[in-house]
């Protein structure tokens, strides 16, 4: 489920930022977390990309109803899953 798979990239971040504190570890470990993190997407901008989504969806679905079918590459959005959901449980 969306809810799911957000909660699951938002603990996956969270995750990498713990290793990558933790003294206890191992140095490479840390190091490798770090790396991994520098690209990763942070938590406010996985539900920014959730929104912006639901957003998408919901102009495109207006446009839909307006002027009738859309181009698929356009309607493709509105048939399938969204990626990220756009609200934090926080």
């Amino acid at each position: 489920m969306v809810n799911e798979r957000t909660r699951s990239v938002v603990q996956t971040w969270e995750f990498l930022r713990d290793l990558s504190r933790n003294e206890s570890l191992p140095e490479s470990i840390r190091i490798q977390a770090k790396r991994l993190l520098r690209h990763y997407p942070k938590p406010a901008a996985i539900w920014l990309a959730g929104k912006a989504e639901e957003a998408r969806r919901a102009e495109l679905s207006l446009l839909a109803d307006k002027h009738g079918p859309l181009h698929p590459a356009l309607g493709l959005s509105l048939v399938t899953d969204p990626l990220f959901c756009n609200e934090s449980p926080d």
